[in-house]
């Protein structure tokens, strides 16, 4: 006599953080963040031919405090990082951020003063996507492989300390962006 023999029909058994998993990836909202190039293919991702409507992300959010996924799509200049990290700060808990392209992720070609050699120097990176520029299908496998991260996502104090020591690695032990905004 196993248990399925004593539970009634209809009756699902699963723990609050995997309701809570299942319900957070599929809601994602994402923030643009469309820098350069790869911001065309990530508007392309969102049109009829590869619809992101299917994930439940086609309202890409103008408003910080509307989204979850931030998406940062090109070369991000010394001058905008300030502007990036305030926009993710604005961003509620939690929250995901994807390099899109080359130059997201490393500086790609410009390897010079003016470009951030990687968006992980101001914020933490949860997925990184190569590329220069990324196809829109790239775009969605990455967001896919983003949700199964989510899945897993711990809840409450699991989910903080996860978070802080994320942010450790990512940062490295030299941010470019201090507690008060600033660039270094």
């Amino acid at each position: 006599m196993g248990l399925e023999e004593k539970l009634p029909s209809g009756v699902l058994l699963t723990s609050v953080e995997k309701l809570a998993g299942y319900a957070r990836k599929n809601s994602l909202w994402p923030a643009t963040f469309g820098l350069a190039c790869c911001a065309i293919e990530m508007m392309a991702s969102g049109a009829g031919r590869y619809d992101l409507a299917r994930f439940g992300m086609e309202v890409f959010r103008a408003s910080p405090r509307q989204a979850d996924l931030m998406i940062v799509a090109g070369r991000v200049s010394q001058k905008m990082a300030p502007v990036l990290r305030q926009i993710y700060d604005q961003m509620p808990e939690p929250k995901w951020v994807l390099a899109m392209g080359a130059c997201a992720s490393s500086g790609g070609m410009f390897n010079n003063y003016a470009i951030v050699q990687g968006v992980d120097h101001v914020v933490p990176v949860d997925i990184y996507l190569p590329g220069c520029p990324p196809r829109p299908e790239m775009l969605i496998d990455a967001i896919l492989k983003l949700h199964d991260q989510i899945q897993d996502t711990k809840l409450g104090s699991n989910r903080e300390r996860e978070v802080r020591e994320l942010e450790t690695v990512a940062l490295g032990a030299t941010p470019l962006i201090d507690q008060r905004g600033l660039l270094r």
